[in-house]
């Protein structure tokens, strides 16, 4: 028995040896070229560069297809405490196109839509209160609730 623990202890000791050396070499491989964390001007310049979606086509009748009035999409970033939502508007129907919890946070729910209200839970780890994040379109852009 006690060979056996010696045998597995040693074969664990191996593997997660092995383990450390290949991702030691491939580490640049896996997490890009610089691992760079973008400041907060980058993330603005980013969601500005984000161009809308096109505007969907419709036929009222077999034939061509023409275009219906352009619905432009319209972005926000909302910051919480217990996390980063990005939401998006056409119309008035949000969608939530990402969610980020803040450190020592986890997401508990999501409702992305789209739909009329989307909504995305923040927990925390330990003490603190929970975050709830809930988002609508008025006037073809999004807000939180209390806005």
């Amino acid at each position: 028995m006690k060979r056996l623990v010696l045998a597995w202890a040693a074969t664990a000791v191996a593997a997660t040896g092995a383990a450390v050396a290949v991702l030691g070499l491939l580490g640049g491989t896996l997490t890009g070229p610089s691992g760079h964390v973008l400041s907060g001007a980058e993330v603005r310049a980013a969601l500005a560069s984000i161009t809308p979606a096109p505007a969907p086509r419709t036929s009222a009748v077999p034939g061509p297809a023409t275009s219906s009035p352009s619905v432009t999409r319209v972005d926000k970033l909302v910051r919480t405490a217990g996390g980063t939502v990005i939401a998006s508007c056409q119309g008035d129907r949000v969608t939530l196109r990402s969610w980020s919890p803040a450190q020592g946070y986890s997401v508990d729910g999501v409702e992305a839509g789209p739909g009329l209200e989307a909504s995305v839970e923040f927990e925390p780890g330990g003490e603190g209160g929970e975050v709830e994040v809930t988002i609508r379109c008025q006037g073809g852009r999004p807000v939180t609730r209390g806005e």
